[in-house]
Parts: structure tokens; C-alpha cells; sequence
């Protein structure tokens, strides 16, 4: 497996086995979110780097996006962040800077082996924050970090002649801010949980709501705030980053919906 500081792990690489077997990689989920026409998916192996302190890979199907199907196990389980999961890594298929695409087979649906929670989850955040997220966020060197916000601000909207939601975060990193386009009024933010709570909040109002940390953590109960960000390709025809996982301490609960027809 290649890793963002360019090693190559042939304990991944090797798609097959002498069986002909396919290589079952063991995979922390730690994004799934909204794409153009599907999903992505992204998560950490169990093999060591030592910018980000485990490999990124973002698991692709060979042609179009991927889809809630490949996602589903056969227990009908659709993975979720935090899942640890075997899944069938084939080939690595590098797209600069998308240099953690792996061409994966869902065929044989992902198994999911445990699940991180409580302190271990917490401890993970912790621990595997990356340390040169500028590789990412202005250099374009590789397309995935995990990074710990600040002075998070965003808003979520609804859009108009769309089921959809519109999700936006701003935030500040390793003493730089990250707002995004003026007029968008910070980074889009995809995370399906994060815009399913969004849109029951949504619920609550004329549409619009703006935030910032005191009411995530009044609303919430968030006292930090984890992000994982990817490179996306845009219609501007340029790669700019997407909120792709947004995780907390304490872990939000999404409020679950009421009903207002009395």
C-alpha cells in the first residue's frame, strides 16, 4: 500500500494471494458522505505512517461513485464512521492528488468486525490528528487528514426545489482559518450524519440556521470538534476540500424527529 509519505506497504498491495484469494484489508471507517451521484467513503488502515499515523484509503468502484448497495453488509448493515470493517482492497489507482483511491470489490460485501466507541473512540481522535494538514489544505500533495477545529462557526440552508441541504463549517487550524468562499461563507460539508441532523434542525426554522461552537455545545453537548477533510473535484474544474467527517467529543446524537401534527 502507498501511503502519503510514499512507502509502499506490499502487505496491501498484493491484491492476491497464492489461493488466487483476494486481499481482505481491515478498515476504520471514518467518513461517509454525500458525491455527485452517490457516496464517498473513506478510512484508515492498520499500517503505520508517520505523517498521518495510519494509512488513508478511500475505497472506489472501478467505474461511477459508490453506492449505499456497496456499502450495505449481508446482515443489511450500512457502514457507518467508527466501524471496523474487512473490505476487498484490489489495486491502488492513484488520481493526483487523490493519491488514497483503492479500486475495491464490493461484490462480496464489507464485514464488519467491531465497532469504536466511548474512550477508544475518543483516543483515536486524539491520537491521530495529522500533523502536516497543509499537505493537504494548500499544498495538494495527497487529498485526506483528520484534523482538530477551532473557533467552528457554519450554517446549514435549505435548498430551494431540493430535498437537500446545503452545510457549511468555518473553522480555524494549526493557527490558520479556513472560511471557504466569502459568498458560500465557509467549507461544504457532506457528512450524511451531519446533514441528517442538520435537516431535522432545519425542521425547526424558516430554513436557515447559523451557529457557532457555545450553540453546538448548548444544542449538542460538543466540547471539540474533529474533521476529516478530502480534496474534491470541482465544476470549476479545480480540487478545493470538502468536509467529508465531522466527529465530536462528547459524540452528538442526531435529536430524533417529533411529531407536530397535533
Amino acid at each position: 500500500m502507498t501511503c502519503q509519505n510514499g512507502t509502499t506497504d506490499t502487505r496491501l498491495s498484493q491484491a492476491v494471494d497464492r489461493k488466487g484469494q483476494m486481499h481482505m484489508a481491515t478498515v476504520l471507517i471514518l467518513a461517509v458522505a454525500r458525491t455527485l451521484g452517490g457516496l464517498t467513503v473513506a478510512g484508515m488502515t492498520t499500517q503505520h505512517d508517520k505523517v498521518t499515523g495510519l494509512c488513508w484509503v478511500r475505497p472506489t468502484r472501478e467505474r461511477g461513485p459508490v453506492q449505499v448497495a456497496d456499502l450495505t453488509t449481508r446482515n443489511h448493515q450500512v457502514l457507518r464512521p467508527f466501524d471496523v470493517v474487512e473490505i476487498n482492497l484490489l489495486r491502488h489507482r492513484p488520481i493526483p492528488p487523490l493519491i488514497e483511491n483503492w479500486v475495491t470489490d464490493f461484490g462480496d460485501h464489507p464485514r464488519i468486525l467491531r465497532r469504536l466507541k466511548g474512550k477508544r473512540r475518543q483516543r483515536f481522535l486524539h491520537k491521530y490528528c495529522d500533523r502536516a494538514p497543509r499537505q493537504v489544505l494548500q499544498g495538494q500533495q495527497r487529498s485526506l487528514c483528520l484534523i482538530k477545529a477551532q473557533a467552528v462557526t457554519g450554517s446549514f440552508r435549505s435548498e430551494a426545489n431540493s430535498a437537500n441541504i446545503d452545510a457549511r463549517l468555518r473553522f480555524r487550524s494549526a493557527g490558520r482559518a479556513y472560511d471557504g468562499s466569502y459568498v458560500r461563507g465557509g467549507l461544504a460539508t457532506t457528512d450524511l450524519r451531519w446533514l441528517e441532523m442538520g435537516s431535522r434542525w432545519l425542521a425547526e426554522s424558516d430554513g436557515w440556521i447559523e451557529f457557532d461552537a457555545s450553540v453546538l455545545e448548548t444544542r449538542l453537548g460538543i466540547e471539540e470538534i474533529y474533521l476529516v477533510v478530502s480534496l474534491s473535484y470541482t465544476e470549476q474544474r479545480r480540487f478545493e476540500p470538502v468536509i467529508i467527517g465531522v466527529h465530536s467529543v462528547p459524540e452528538y446524537q442526531t435529536p430524533v424527529a417529533t411529531d407536530q401534527s397535533d
